[in-house]
């Protein structure tokens, strides 16, 4: 078992560190509002996890590092600022990021960890606060064959699925994929559903139809019935997923790819955000379209 330090203690970090304290690891916790971590204590009464002060007293006796945090500034902050954890982390030890950032500090942070002989990890998470809670979160990995070998075991408490998808940077810009294809499919599952409402055909009978044919997604299976009602409080919320998207426009643009139904989506939920949809989940796309009753 290995002493690790889990930086970023919310609602998705809070899960993972749950499942490596109940798999045996030994924890020390950061998080910039200390108060979620003397919370995820309370709440697991269990674990006799540390709280450290700064990301690099978390560091500096770990193994193995952890980090979930918001975006490219939160994660420079923490890991490569002045009280950042490559200032303490020793030489040997592991790296593994589950933000969701750019590419380019993805390999920033690689190149920085490779100078102070830290193996680093850029492994982005999907599957939601859902995943996280119940071990079942989709990893994305980018780093090197070795990094890869020391942090599969690590993640696997709260995994459904690993992959290693190519060096530093490659685990972010397959969350972009992941985001850009969920982004298109909620697209049309937005319109068909409006379009079943407004031919006021039964919403039961359609689902039943065609979720098992060519259409069926996991968003349909999960999405369509709460669509329906107008229930969007599922977790992973617009706000997160505009960021996601921006990640991602601007990474196709520096590949000199084209993504226009990605860039219209985004748009799309600008419009929702207008609505006050800031916090409800990704499927609430659908309320920028008004059907009969409404």
């Amino acid at each position: 078992m290995a002493r690790i330090a889990f930086i970023g203690i919310g609602v998705m970090g809070g899960p993972m560190a749950r499942h490596l304290s109940n798999a045996g690891h030994e924890l020390v916790l950061f998080n910039r509002t200390r108060s979620k971590c003397e919370d995820w204590s309370v709440q697991n009464t269990d674990t006799e996890a540390s709280i450290a002060d700064t990301p690099a007293d978390a560091a500096r006796e770990a193994e193995i590092v952890i980090s979930c945090v918001g975006n490219d500034d939160d994660l420079a902050d923490v890991i490569l600022g002045r009280d950042g954890v490559f200032k303490t982390l020793k030489q040997g030890a592991l790296f593994i990021d589950h933000t969701t950032v750019s590419a380019r500090i993805a390999r920033q942070v690689s190149v920085e960890g490779k100078s102070v002989g830290v193996h680093c990890v850029d492994a982005p998470v999907s599957g939601g606060q859902a995943g996280a809670e119940n071990g079942q979160l989709s990893i994305m990995c980018g780093g090197t064959d070795k990094a890869m070998q020391a942090a599969r075991p690590i993640m696997a408490p709260y995994a459904a699925r690993i992959v290693h998808v190519g060096g530093p940077g490659a685990g972010q810009q397959t969350k972009m994929a992941n985001q850009i294809a969920i982004a298109g499919i909620l697209g049309g599952l937005s319109e068909a559903l409006r379009f079943a409402q407004a031919s006021e055909l039964n919403i039961e009978k359609v689902f039943e139809a065609i979720s098992g044919g060519a259409a069926q997604s996991w968003q349909m299976d999960n999405r369509w019935h709460s669509m329906a009602e107008d229930r969007f409080d599922f977790g992973f919320a617009i706000d997160w997923m505009r960021k996601d998207l921006g990640l991602a426009l601007e990474e196709v643009r520096n590949v000199g790819g084209s993504a226009p139904v990605a860039a219209l989506i985004d748009q799309f939920y600008a419009e929702v955000q207008a609505m006050g949809g800031n916090r409800q989940d990704t499927s609430a796309l659908v309320r920028r379209m008004q059907h009969k009753g409404k």
